[in-house]
Protein backbone atom coordinates (compact mmCIF):
# COMPACT_ATOMS: atom_id res chain seq x y z
CA UNK A 1 0.00 0.00 0.00
CA UNK A 2 1.25 3.52 -0.78
CA UNK A 3 1.70 6.04 2.04
CA UNK A 4 -1.40 8.05 1.04
CA UNK A 5 -3.52 4.91 0.95
CA UNK A 6 -2.26 3.85 4.36
CA UNK A 7 -3.04 7.28 5.76
CA UNK A 8 -6.56 7.20 4.35
CA UNK A 9 -7.12 3.69 5.70
CA UNK A 10 -5.91 4.70 9.16
CA UNK A 11 -8.10 7.79 9.22
CA UNK A 12 -11.14 5.80 8.16
CA UNK A 13 -10.48 3.15 10.81
CA UNK A 14 -10.23 5.74 13.55
CA UNK A 15 -13.32 7.49 12.18
CA UNK A 16 -15.37 4.29 12.34
CA UNK A 17 -14.44 3.77 15.96
CA UNK A 18 -15.08 7.42 16.78
CA UNK A 19 -18.49 7.68 15.13
CA UNK A 20 -19.97 5.08 17.41
CA UNK A 21 -18.81 6.51 20.70
CA UNK A 22 -18.44 10.29 20.57
CA UNK A 23 -20.59 13.32 19.92
CA UNK A 24 -19.25 16.54 18.46
CA UNK A 25 -22.49 18.57 18.55
CA UNK A 26 -21.43 22.14 19.36
CA UNK A 27 -22.65 23.96 22.44
CA UNK A 28 -25.38 26.36 21.32
CA UNK A 29 -23.88 29.27 23.25
CA UNK A 30 -20.51 29.17 21.51
CA UNK A 31 -21.50 30.65 18.14
CA UNK A 32 -22.94 33.79 19.70
CA UNK A 33 -19.98 34.21 22.03
CA UNK A 34 -17.52 33.70 19.16
CA UNK A 35 -19.28 36.48 17.24
CA UNK A 36 -19.01 38.73 20.29
CA UNK A 37 -15.27 38.02 20.56
CA UNK A 38 -14.52 38.85 16.92
CA UNK A 39 -14.12 42.66 17.32
CA UNK A 40 -11.98 42.18 20.43
CA UNK A 41 -9.79 39.65 18.65
CA UNK A 42 -9.21 42.12 15.80
CA UNK A 43 -8.20 44.73 18.36
CA UNK A 44 -5.77 42.26 19.92
CA UNK A 45 -4.31 41.59 16.47
CA UNK A 46 -3.83 45.33 16.01
CA UNK A 47 -1.96 45.54 19.33
CA UNK A 48 0.25 42.53 18.60
CA UNK A 49 1.10 43.50 15.03
CA UNK A 50 1.91 47.06 16.12
CA UNK A 51 4.84 45.77 18.19
CA UNK A 52 7.90 44.75 16.19
CA UNK A 53 9.17 41.43 17.52
CA UNK A 54 11.83 39.93 15.29
CA UNK A 55 13.54 36.88 16.74
CA UNK A 56 16.68 38.91 17.60
CA UNK A 57 14.90 42.08 18.72
CA UNK A 58 15.06 41.61 22.50
CA UNK A 59 13.50 44.99 23.25
CA UNK A 60 10.53 44.29 21.01
CA UNK A 61 10.18 40.73 22.31
CA UNK A 62 10.13 42.00 25.91
CA UNK A 63 7.44 44.51 25.01
CA UNK A 64 5.16 42.02 23.31
CA UNK A 65 5.78 39.37 26.00
CA UNK A 66 4.62 41.80 28.68
CA UNK A 67 1.49 42.63 26.66
CA UNK A 68 0.69 38.93 26.24
CA UNK A 69 1.38 38.23 29.92
CA UNK A 70 -1.03 41.01 30.95
CA UNK A 71 -3.76 39.58 28.75
CA UNK A 72 -3.49 36.10 30.26
CA UNK A 73 -3.33 37.50 33.80
CA UNK A 74 -6.54 39.41 33.11
CA UNK A 75 -8.13 36.10 32.09
CA UNK A 76 -7.20 34.54 35.43
CA UNK A 77 -4.00 32.74 34.52
CA UNK A 78 -0.91 32.33 36.66
CA UNK A 79 1.77 33.81 34.40
CA UNK A 80 5.55 33.36 34.26
CA UNK A 81 8.08 35.04 32.00
CA UNK A 82 10.88 32.54 31.45
CA UNK A 83 14.35 33.34 30.08
CA UNK A 84 15.44 30.21 28.16
CA UNK A 85 18.91 31.46 27.20
CA UNK A 86 20.95 29.42 29.69
CA UNK A 87 19.60 26.02 28.56
CA UNK A 88 19.50 26.81 24.84
CA UNK A 89 20.50 24.30 22.18
CA UNK A 90 23.34 26.18 20.53
CA UNK A 91 23.40 26.23 16.73
CA UNK A 92 25.57 28.33 14.44
CA UNK A 93 23.00 31.12 14.25
CA UNK A 94 21.74 31.01 17.85
CA UNK A 95 22.00 34.42 19.56
CA UNK A 96 23.54 34.70 23.00
CA UNK A 97 20.32 36.08 24.48
CA UNK A 98 16.94 34.66 23.48
CA UNK A 99 13.49 36.18 23.85
CA UNK A 100 11.45 35.17 26.87
CA UNK A 101 8.75 32.49 26.94
CA UNK A 102 5.31 33.39 28.30
CA UNK A 103 3.80 30.52 30.26
CA UNK A 104 0.24 30.91 31.57
CA UNK A 105 -1.44 28.25 33.70
CA UNK A 106 -5.19 27.97 34.29
CA UNK A 107 -6.45 25.54 36.92
CA UNK A 108 -9.85 23.89 36.57
CA UNK A 109 -12.00 21.34 38.34
CA UNK A 110 -11.37 18.34 36.08
CA UNK A 111 -8.43 16.08 35.25
CA UNK A 112 -7.48 16.65 31.62
CA UNK A 113 -4.27 18.53 30.88
CA UNK A 114 -4.36 20.58 27.68
CA UNK A 115 -1.57 22.73 26.23
CA UNK A 116 -2.03 25.52 23.67
CA UNK A 117 1.06 26.85 21.89
CA UNK A 118 1.95 29.70 19.53
CA UNK A 119 4.90 32.05 18.98
CA UNK A 120 5.36 35.82 19.16
CA UNK A 121 8.53 36.31 17.10
CA UNK A 122 8.67 37.17 13.41
CA UNK A 123 11.25 37.09 10.61
CA UNK A 124 11.06 40.86 10.03
CA UNK A 125 13.71 43.50 10.76
CA UNK A 126 13.38 46.59 12.96
CA UNK A 127 11.79 49.47 11.05
CA UNK A 128 9.73 47.45 8.60
CA UNK A 129 6.54 48.12 10.57
CA UNK A 130 6.51 51.73 9.35
CA UNK A 131 5.79 50.55 5.81
CA UNK A 132 3.37 47.77 6.74
CA UNK A 133 1.12 48.82 9.66
CA UNK A 134 -1.97 46.87 10.67
CA UNK A 135 -4.90 47.49 8.33
CA UNK A 136 -8.18 45.91 7.30
CA UNK A 137 -9.23 45.66 3.66
CA UNK A 138 -12.46 43.77 3.00
CA UNK A 139 -12.20 40.30 4.52
CA UNK A 140 -8.46 40.57 5.11
CA UNK A 141 -6.51 41.90 8.08
CA UNK A 142 -2.94 42.75 7.09
CA UNK A 143 0.24 43.16 9.09
CA UNK A 144 3.78 41.86 9.54
CA UNK A 145 3.65 38.60 11.48
CA UNK A 146 -0.15 38.57 11.56
CA UNK A 147 -0.43 35.13 9.97
CA UNK A 148 2.83 33.77 11.38
CA UNK A 149 1.97 33.71 14.21
CA UNK A 150 0.37 36.63 16.01
CA UNK A 151 -3.06 35.40 15.00
CA UNK A 152 -2.31 32.21 16.97
CA UNK A 153 -1.77 34.20 20.16
CA UNK A 154 -5.00 36.12 19.57
CA UNK A 155 -7.04 32.97 18.90
CA UNK A 156 -5.76 31.35 22.11
CA UNK A 157 -6.43 34.45 24.20
CA UNK A 158 -9.97 34.92 22.90
CA UNK A 159 -10.77 31.22 23.09
CA UNK A 160 -9.98 31.47 26.81
CA UNK A 161 -12.08 34.64 27.03
CA UNK A 162 -14.96 32.73 25.44
CA UNK A 163 -14.60 29.86 27.93
CA UNK A 164 -14.43 32.36 30.79
CA UNK A 165 -17.67 33.95 29.58
CA UNK A 166 -19.25 30.48 29.79
CA UNK A 167 -17.68 29.94 33.23
CA UNK A 168 -16.23 26.70 31.86
CA UNK A 169 -13.58 25.16 34.13
CA UNK A 170 -14.02 21.42 33.62
CA UNK A 171 -10.43 20.95 32.43
CA UNK A 172 -7.74 20.02 34.91
CA UNK A 173 -4.98 22.31 33.67
CA UNK A 174 -4.85 24.59 30.66
CA UNK A 175 -1.27 25.59 29.84
CA UNK A 176 -0.53 28.32 27.33
CA UNK A 177 3.04 28.60 26.03
CA UNK A 178 4.08 31.47 23.76
CA UNK A 179 7.75 31.56 22.74
CA UNK A 180 9.92 34.18 21.07
CA UNK A 181 12.41 32.07 19.12
CA UNK A 182 10.37 29.88 16.75
CA UNK A 183 11.67 31.55 13.61
CA UNK A 184 15.25 30.65 14.57
CA UNK A 185 14.36 26.99 15.27
CA UNK A 186 13.36 27.48 18.93
CA UNK A 187 16.81 26.92 20.47
CA UNK A 188 15.66 28.17 23.86
CA UNK A 189 12.04 27.08 24.08
CA UNK A 190 12.42 23.56 22.63
CA UNK A 191 13.42 21.96 25.92
CA UNK A 192 10.41 23.37 27.79
CA UNK A 193 8.00 22.61 24.95
CA UNK A 194 9.18 18.98 24.88
CA UNK A 195 8.96 18.64 28.65
CA UNK A 196 5.46 20.08 28.88
CA UNK A 197 4.29 18.18 25.82
CA UNK A 198 5.08 14.96 27.67
CA UNK A 199 3.05 16.11 30.67
CA UNK A 200 -0.18 16.96 28.86
CA UNK A 201 -3.01 14.86 27.42
CA UNK A 202 -3.43 17.01 24.31
CA UNK A 203 -1.37 19.71 22.58
CA UNK A 204 -3.06 22.12 20.18
CA UNK A 205 -0.71 24.30 18.12
CA UNK A 206 -1.96 27.54 16.59
CA UNK A 207 0.08 28.12 13.47
CA UNK A 208 -2.16 29.51 10.76
CA UNK A 209 -4.18 27.43 8.33
CA UNK A 210 -4.05 27.89 4.56
CA UNK A 211 -6.53 29.96 2.57
CA UNK A 212 -6.75 27.16 0.02
CA UNK A 213 -7.47 23.71 1.41
CA UNK A 214 -8.28 24.66 5.00
CA UNK A 215 -6.99 21.79 7.09
CA UNK A 216 -5.24 20.69 10.24
CA UNK A 217 -1.73 19.22 10.05
CA UNK A 218 -0.85 15.90 11.68
CA UNK A 219 2.68 15.65 10.27
CA UNK A 220 5.50 17.98 9.27
CA UNK A 221 9.06 17.41 8.11
CA UNK A 222 12.04 17.52 10.42
CA UNK A 223 14.79 19.96 9.49
CA UNK A 224 18.53 19.55 10.00
CA UNK A 225 21.68 21.07 8.55
CA UNK A 226 25.15 19.79 7.74
CA UNK A 227 28.11 22.17 7.72
CA UNK A 228 31.53 21.23 6.37
CA UNK A 229 34.58 23.35 7.16
CA UNK A 230 37.86 22.45 5.46
CA UNK A 231 41.19 24.01 6.43
CA UNK A 232 44.14 23.73 4.08
CA UNK A 233 47.22 25.87 3.41
CA UNK A 234 47.63 28.83 1.09
CA UNK A 235 50.35 28.99 -1.54
CA UNK A 236 51.01 30.68 -4.88
CA UNK A 237 48.81 28.92 -7.44
CA UNK A 238 51.27 29.58 -10.27
CA UNK A 239 54.81 29.24 -8.86
CA UNK A 240 54.37 26.88 -5.89
CA UNK A 241 50.99 25.09 -5.84
CA UNK A 242 52.65 21.97 -4.43
CA UNK A 243 53.45 23.85 -1.22
CA UNK A 244 49.78 24.44 -0.53
CA UNK A 245 46.97 22.23 0.72
CA UNK A 246 43.92 22.80 -1.50
CA UNK A 247 40.85 23.10 0.73
CA UNK A 248 38.58 23.39 -2.33
CA UNK A 249 39.70 20.02 -3.69
CA UNK A 250 38.89 18.37 -0.36
CA UNK A 251 35.55 20.16 -0.03
CA UNK A 252 34.55 19.13 -3.56
CA UNK A 253 35.47 15.53 -2.79
CA UNK A 254 33.36 15.56 0.38
CA UNK A 255 30.33 17.03 -1.38
CA UNK A 256 30.53 14.52 -4.22
CA UNK A 257 30.85 11.52 -1.92
CA UNK A 258 27.79 12.67 0.05
CA UNK A 259 25.62 13.53 -2.95
CA UNK A 260 23.59 10.30 -2.88
CA UNK A 261 22.35 10.12 0.72
CA UNK A 262 18.73 11.07 -0.01
CA UNK A 263 16.27 8.19 0.33
CA UNK A 264 12.98 8.75 -1.54
CA UNK A 265 11.49 5.57 -0.02
CA UNK A 266 11.47 7.13 3.47
CA UNK A 267 11.21 10.78 2.48
CA UNK A 268 14.74 11.56 3.67
CA UNK A 269 16.34 14.39 1.69
CA UNK A 270 19.87 15.74 1.88
CA UNK A 271 20.96 18.39 -0.60
CA UNK A 272 24.09 20.53 -0.69
CA UNK A 273 22.95 24.11 -1.20
CA UNK A 274 25.76 26.57 -0.41
CA UNK A 275 29.57 26.66 -0.63
CA UNK A 276 32.43 29.16 -0.39
CA UNK A 277 36.19 28.90 -0.84
CA UNK A 278 39.35 30.84 -1.50
CA UNK A 279 40.30 34.49 -1.55
CA UNK A 280 42.03 35.09 -4.90
CA UNK A 281 42.25 33.35 -8.26
CA UNK A 282 46.02 32.93 -7.97
CA UNK A 283 46.08 31.56 -4.40
CA UNK A 284 45.61 27.92 -3.42
CA UNK A 285 42.55 28.12 -1.15
CA UNK A 286 43.35 27.68 2.53
CA UNK A 287 39.72 27.36 3.58
CA UNK A 288 36.43 26.14 2.17
CA UNK A 289 32.97 25.61 3.60
CA UNK A 290 29.68 24.13 2.44
CA UNK A 291 26.21 23.60 3.83
CA UNK A 292 23.50 21.03 3.20
CA UNK A 293 19.78 21.03 3.96
CA UNK A 294 18.34 17.84 5.48
CA UNK A 295 14.65 16.87 5.74
CA UNK A 296 13.28 13.77 7.47
CA UNK A 297 9.80 12.38 8.09
CA UNK A 298 10.76 10.17 11.03
CA UNK A 299 12.77 11.02 14.13
CA UNK A 300 14.71 7.74 13.72
CA UNK A 301 16.04 8.90 10.35
CA UNK A 302 18.08 11.63 12.06
CA UNK A 303 20.31 8.98 13.64
CA UNK A 304 20.70 7.18 10.32
CA UNK A 305 21.66 10.18 8.22
CA UNK A 306 23.99 11.60 10.87
CA UNK A 307 25.83 8.28 11.13
CA UNK A 308 26.17 8.12 7.34
CA UNK A 309 27.72 11.57 6.99
CA UNK A 310 30.05 10.96 9.95
CA UNK A 311 31.32 7.79 8.29
CA UNK A 312 31.79 9.29 4.83
CA UNK A 313 33.61 12.38 6.03
CA UNK A 314 36.46 10.15 7.23
CA UNK A 315 37.36 9.32 3.60
CA UNK A 316 39.55 12.21 2.52
CA UNK A 317 41.06 13.04 -0.86
CA UNK A 318 43.68 15.41 0.59
CA UNK A 319 45.08 13.80 3.77
CA UNK A 320 46.81 17.01 4.89
CA UNK A 321 43.55 18.96 4.99
CA UNK A 322 41.60 19.33 8.22
CA UNK A 323 37.90 18.49 7.81
CA UNK A 324 35.30 19.42 10.43
CA UNK A 325 31.65 18.38 10.16
CA UNK A 326 28.72 19.72 12.19
CA UNK A 327 25.27 18.11 12.11
CA UNK A 328 22.54 20.26 13.66
CA UNK A 329 19.04 18.96 14.38
CA UNK A 330 17.13 22.17 13.89
CA UNK A 331 13.66 20.65 14.20
CA UNK A 332 12.30 17.12 14.60
CA UNK A 333 9.47 15.92 12.36
CA UNK A 334 5.93 15.83 13.69
CA UNK A 335 4.76 12.26 13.24
CA UNK A 336 1.06 11.44 13.13
CA UNK A 337 -0.34 8.94 15.63
CA UNK A 338 -3.79 7.50 16.32
CA UNK A 339 -4.51 9.94 19.15
CA UNK A 340 -3.83 12.88 16.82
CA UNK A 341 -6.02 11.35 14.13
CA UNK A 342 -8.87 10.91 16.62
CA UNK A 343 -8.61 14.54 17.75
CA UNK A 344 -8.50 15.79 14.16
CA UNK A 345 -11.54 13.71 13.20
CA UNK A 346 -13.45 15.09 16.16
CA UNK A 347 -12.52 18.59 15.01
CA UNK A 348 -13.76 17.77 11.52
CA UNK A 349 -17.10 16.66 12.93
CA UNK A 350 -17.43 19.91 14.91
CA UNK A 351 -16.86 21.86 11.70
CA UNK A 352 -19.37 19.66 9.89
CA UNK A 353 -21.98 20.52 12.51
CA UNK A 354 -21.25 24.19 11.70
CA UNK A 355 -21.88 23.50 8.02
CA UNK A 356 -18.19 23.86 7.17
CA UNK A 357 -15.47 21.53 5.87
CA UNK A 358 -12.12 20.98 7.57
CA UNK A 359 -9.35 18.87 6.15
CA UNK A 360 -6.97 16.73 8.20
CA UNK A 361 -4.30 14.32 7.04
CA UNK A 362 -0.74 13.21 7.69
CA UNK A 363 0.64 14.43 4.36
CA UNK A 364 3.82 16.34 5.12
CA UNK A 365 3.69 19.93 3.89
CA UNK A 366 5.19 23.28 4.76
CA UNK A 367 7.95 24.13 7.18
CA UNK A 368 8.81 22.84 10.62
CA UNK A 369 6.73 23.39 13.72
CA UNK A 370 7.13 23.67 17.49
CA UNK A 371 4.38 21.05 17.71
CA UNK A 372 7.06 18.53 16.75
CA UNK A 373 9.01 19.35 19.92
CA UNK A 374 5.82 18.87 21.93
CA UNK A 375 5.33 15.42 20.39
CA UNK A 376 8.86 14.12 21.00
CA UNK A 377 8.19 12.51 24.40
CA UNK A 378 4.52 11.59 24.18
CA UNK A 379 2.01 9.38 22.38
CA UNK A 380 -0.77 11.85 23.16
CA UNK A 381 -2.53 13.91 20.50
CA UNK A 382 -0.49 16.78 19.04
CA UNK A 383 -2.18 18.61 16.17
CA UNK A 384 -1.08 21.72 14.25
CA UNK A 385 -2.85 24.62 12.43
CA UNK A 386 -5.69 25.55 14.77
CA UNK A 387 -5.01 29.19 13.85
CA UNK A 388 -6.81 31.46 11.41
CA UNK A 389 -6.64 30.98 7.67
CA UNK A 390 -4.02 33.26 6.17
CA UNK A 391 -1.47 33.91 3.49
CA UNK A 392 1.87 35.59 2.84
CA UNK A 393 3.96 34.56 5.85
CA UNK A 394 7.51 35.95 5.55
CA UNK A 395 6.51 37.96 2.48
CA UNK A 396 7.07 41.48 3.92
CA UNK A 397 4.27 43.04 1.85
CA UNK A 398 1.31 40.67 1.56
CA UNK A 399 0.78 38.92 4.89
CA UNK A 400 -2.85 38.67 5.98
CA UNK A 401 -5.49 36.57 7.73
CA UNK A 402 -9.08 35.98 6.66
CA UNK A 403 -11.47 37.76 9.02
CA UNK A 404 -14.26 35.30 8.16
CA UNK A 405 -12.20 32.50 9.72
CA UNK A 406 -12.23 34.11 13.20
CA UNK A 407 -15.63 32.93 14.42
CA UNK A 408 -15.37 29.30 13.24
CA UNK A 409 -11.83 28.92 14.60
CA UNK A 410 -12.82 30.36 17.99
CA UNK A 411 -15.84 28.05 18.11
CA UNK A 412 -13.75 25.02 17.10
CA UNK A 413 -11.06 25.75 19.65
CA UNK A 414 -13.50 26.30 22.50
CA UNK A 415 -15.63 23.26 21.67
CA UNK A 416 -12.59 21.00 21.42
CA UNK A 417 -11.29 22.12 24.81
CA UNK A 418 -14.72 21.43 26.29
CA UNK A 419 -14.98 18.01 24.66
CA UNK A 420 -11.46 17.01 25.66
CA UNK A 421 -12.18 18.09 29.22
CA UNK A 422 -15.35 15.97 29.25
CA UNK A 423 -13.50 12.99 27.77
CA UNK A 424 -15.57 12.99 24.58
CA UNK A 425 -12.64 12.25 22.26
CA UNK A 426 -12.54 8.56 21.48
CA UNK A 427 -9.42 6.67 22.52
CA UNK A 428 -7.46 5.32 19.56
Amino acid sequence: MKRSALATFALCAVCAAWMGSASAAPDARIAALAANEKPALLQTLNQLVSIESGSRDLEGLDKIANLIADKFRALGGQVELIDPSADAYRMEDTPEKIGKVVRATFKGTGSKKIMLIAHMDTVYQIGMLNKQPFRIEGDKAYGLGIADDKQGIAVIAHTLALLKAMDFKEYGTLTVLINGDEEISSPGARKLITQLGGEHDVVMSYEGAYIHGDKLSLATAGIASVTLNVTGKASHAGSAPELGVNALYELSHQILQMRDLSDPATGLKMNWTISRSGSNRNVIPASATAGADVRVLRVADYDRIEQQVQERVKKQLVPEAKVELKFERRRPPLEANDASRALALHAQQIYKEMGRELGADDKVAGGGTDAAFAALKTKAAVVERFGLQGFGAHSADAEYVLIDSIEPRLALSAQLIMDISRDKISSP
